[in-house]
């Protein structure tokens, strides 16, 4: 594989007047550099600020108070869903904790905070929501531009209704023997169908290009965020966009927190390529599939000693 570059991952603004105003001449602008930057890399910097600095610093203050709770409290962040809740794999190195639909209060309350707070914590539970339904909203946006720019707009609703979110927090600890740089998180791609990524700092989050380089992510804006195209949305195009492997790599003496909220398919949704995309020139690579039945095949191959499997299987599961 190739080594780290100077080549730079492509930055997409949100903000300029009209980019979010669908039909205009600059959402269509902004439309098309979504699609190039999905194809070619899978994934982009977007400068958004619809999403306020003053929530993200409230967002990442709830982070912290979770992870500082004890480990045995922290365990009670359980699934039943393969890869949902507390995991702690590497704890001297990386932690993460998940929260499913993250955008329902009722289901935040319920199923993640009263876990933790019997009582209940509602500042916590509002942040938790408020920050994922507005991050959930922006994907809306997002996958509406790139179902526009595919000619499949048609299936925009129920593309939407087809997913749930998400929510999932990390913490990356500094190395205990002092190394400068270690690994963080193995080389995957994402198991969802959009993961949009925020963190006080994504220093250490590498892409690695379809030609075998490695280009560190460094966001140029404090209202940017990182978004990214998954397995599911790689499959359910017919491989139009690109389901780009990343990593994480520590580097400095620094604890480091991110968020994620990830898109996926809900349990028993069949992800079918629609007919649109598929021609001569296009044949069908992949068979119709349950997501949750992907989950539990890489479950069931899923090695203990690593924190994720290291590549897509996704072509091994329901490629044709």
């Amino acid at each position: 594989m190739g080594s780290q570059t100077p080549l730079k991952l492509p930055v997409i603004d949100f903000t300029t007047p009209g980019a979010l105003n669908q039909g205009s001449p600059e959402w269509d602008s902004v439309k098309v550099q979504v699609r190039e930057a999905l194809e070619e890399y899978g994934c982009f910097e977007a400068v958004y600020d619809e999403l306020s600095l003053e929530l993200r610093k409230a967002h990442f203050g709830v982070v912290e108070k979770l992870f500082d709770l004890p480990t045995d409290v922290k365990k009670l962040n359980v699934y039943e869903k393969p890869f949902h809740g507390y995991r702690g794999h590497y704890p001297d190195v990386f932690e993460t904790m998940e929260v499913d639909c993250a955008n329902v209060l009722q289901q935040v309350e319920e199923n993640f905070i009263n876990k933790f707070w019997p009582q209940g914590n509602p500042d916590l539970s509002k942040t938790i929501h408020s920050f994922s339904r507005q991050v959930a909203e922006f994907d809306g946006v997002v996958r509406r531009m790139v179902l526009e720019s595919l000619c499949i707009e048609k299936y925009w609703e129920e593309h939407m209704n087809s997913t749930d979110y998400v929510l999932t927090v990390n913490r990356y600890l500094p190395s205990q023997n002092g190394d400068e740089s270690h690994l963080g998180l193995l080389s995957h791609t994402d198991k969802t169908t959009t993961s949009l990524l925020f963190g006080k700092d994504l220093d250490g989050l590498e892409i690695q290009t379809k030609q075998g380089d490695w280009i560190n992510v460094k966001l140029s804006s404090a209202n940017s965020l990182f978004y990214m195209a998954g397995d599911a949305l790689y499959a359910w195009t017919n491989g139009n966009l690109f389901n780009a492997i990343h990593r994480v790599m520590m580097r400095g003496n620094i604890t480091r927190y991110t968020t994620g909220l990830f898109s996926v398919p809900k349990e028993g949704y069949m992800v079918t390529v629609p007919e649109e995309l598929v021609d001569e020139e296009h044949p069908l690579q992949f068979k119709p599939f349950d997501h949750f039945e992907y989950l539990k095949f890489l479950a069931e191959h899923f090695d203990p000693s690593s924190i994720v499997p290291e590549v897509s299987n996704i072509k091994t599961y329901c490629g044709t």
